[in-house]
């Protein structure tokens, strides 16, 4: 793919900035199936999918009905001893609430339920606006939320953390995986098609043909970062409404600002328990360190792995792959900027999965509630490693990779002629 030459009129359609090097070049009409990618960082453009709005519409709504059935049937039931306790989907965030960490409880419930189901409505709302004779104005924006949710749906996640759950209560008393489960384990995989079917330049050419641009402004050439044109405007996206920008404002010294905010919290998150498990008047206190080790003398070897390597070694290695690319893009270092834009990547990609040991303290608060018999309860260590996740998660976002690349003798953009 070459570069494009830009002109001094109206940005062409076909040009787009790639959003992890900053440089500008024309992406050509893709057939199905088909990847546009970065000639200089290989970072994805555009790809265009096999029927893009209806396979994505069905997933979505395959997804929300599934949510229905998962709010509405039992989650768990745990037996001990013949005292039986059953639980919803939402038992965890009411238990952590009961407990007095209403934040806690919130996020769980926001990161769990509120952002997947609002994400699949705007999805949803989207592809059916666009098939009507005249879609709402609003469409636009309702796609942008799309985008912006997506970071916060971690229903993959939380079944993760079930899993976790339910073999440290098979120890404990005989579980009962409810339907929910079952459904939010269809949940996850629908959603999943729904963003691989999903063609996102696709939808937004279409939002713009219903709703054509006004004419193009006279400032700087410039990416929209949300939606992807290219424009001459210096206020907001003709498109979508978003604010453009050509970089992340004080994007160094916020990420620098969260990371240390994290690194700080990562001491307790470790040495603070997570939780307390009492069975017949006797338990102790666990920290994140101490599951990973109960699970591998329990010979749960596999999942001991998967909680050290989400709990322990991904926070740690986020936190050391931000710091490598803070100091050296603010060293202007021009070497391994491709490496270390692929680290980027990698970063952004797996804070996420360090949640396991959230969702699994609040299944466990939630069902283990049988007094003197045994109960669990959330510790602070929990809170802690939690915010330490949302750290990381903003830090990454926060971070501009095109800073890296505009230190290096290629130009990010071309001038106008």
């Amino acid at each position: 793919m070459s570069d494009a030459t830009v002109s001094a009129g109206p940005a062409a359609s076909h040009l787009r900035e790639c959003p992890l090097c900053g440089l500008f070049q024309a992406v050509p009409k893709l057939s199905r199936g088909t990847t546009a990618r970065c000639e200089r960082c290989n970072a994805s453009l555009r790809s265009s999918r096999t029927d893009p709005a209806g396979r994505s519409l069905a997933f979505a709504t395959t997804a929300l009905m599934l949510f229905l059935l998962a709010a509405t049937q039992p989650f768990m039931e745990l037996d001990l001893r013949g005292q039986t306790r059953q639980t919803g989907l939402f038992a965890g965030p009411e238990a952590l609430n009961a407990q007095g960490m209403g934040e806690l409880a919130l996020v769980v419930l926001a990161t769990t339920t509120i952002a997947p189901v609002l994400k699949l409505l705007a999805t949803a709302w989207v592809l059916l606006g666009l098939r009507l004779a005249n879609p709402p104005r609003s469409l636009a924006t309702v796609f942008l939320w799309v985008e912006r949710l997506s970071p916060w749906a971690m229903v993959e996640v939380f079944m993760l953390g079930v899993f976790v759950a339910y073999t440290k209560l098979t120890d404990l008393a005989s579980v009962h995986v409810g339907i929910a489960v079952y459904a939010l384990g269809g949940i996850m995989l629908a959603m999943a098609a729904t963003d691989a079917a999903l063609d996102h330049g696709t939808v937004w050419e279409e939002i713009e043909a219903h709703n054509p641009l006004p004419p193009d402004g006279n400032g700087p050439l410039i990416g929209c970062d949300a939606c992807g044109l290219v424009s001459h405007h210096i206020d907001r996206c003709p498109r979508c409404g978003a604010r453009l920008r050509v970089r992340k404002p004080n994007s160094l010294w916020r990420t620098w600002s969260l990371l240390l905010a994290a690194a700080i919290l990562y001491i307790p998150a470790n040495t603070l328990p997570v939780m307390t498990v009492i069975q017949l008047a006797r338990g102790s206190p666990d920290t994140i360190l101490s599951g990973v080790e109960q699970l591998a003398t329990a010979g749960q070897w596999p999942l001991a792995a998967l909680v050290f390597i989400a709990s322990i070694t991904v926070p740690v290695l986020k936190l050391l792959g931000l710091v490598v690319l803070l100091v050296t893009t603010q060293r202007r270092s021009t070497q391994h900027l491709r490496e270390r834009t692929l680290l980027y990547r990698i970063v952004e990609a797996i804070g996420r999965w360090s949640m396991i040991d959230v969702f699994m303290v609040s299944i466990l608060t939630a069902l283990v509630r049988m007094g003197q018999l045994a109960s669990i309860t959330p510790g602070p260590g929990v809170i802690c490693f939690c915010s330490v996740v949302i750290l990381t998660i903003l830090a990454s976002h926060s971070f501009d990779p095109r800073l890296m690349w505009d230190v290096d003798n290629q130009p990010a953009k071309h001038s106008p002629a």
